[in-house]
């Protein structure tokens, strides 16, 4: 169940990174320039904010999602609680193995 909890956040986390790079533009653009573009001086400090807070949650976003990643890997479940007889197993030991002809089959028959 943890297990799941885990994949579920770390889904979740991996889309809202996803999203909020998508929103950035490394040449100044992205969000950031819907707000006045290269009047950027007029507007003052909100452009500015608004990198500043991208910037922030990409990385707190980044760090969740290997935090994420290294717990999980706490929560995936042992080999020791699965049962030693899969049903693939089962399968290879139940199954008919034919047995091989021992000599080759002579030719008694001729054609005609």
């Amino acid at each position: 169940m943890s297990y799941t909890l885990f994949l579920v956040l770390i889904m979740i986390v991996a889309v809202l990174l996803v999203l909020i790079i998508m929103v950035q533009n490394p040449k100044g653009g992205g969000l950031s320039s819907s707000f006045g573009g290269s009047g950027s001086q007029s507007i003052g400090g909100g452009v500015q904010s608004t990198t500043n807070f991208l910037d922030k949650s990409t990385w707190t976003l980044s760090i969740a999602l290997l935090a994420l990643i290294l717990l999980s890997n706490f929560a995936v479940p042992n080999k020791d609680n699965l049962p030693e007889d899969t049903m693939i197993q089962e399968t290879l030991d139940n199954r008919d193995v034919q047995d091989l002809p021992t000599q080759a089959p002579t030719t008694t028959d001729t054609i005609q």
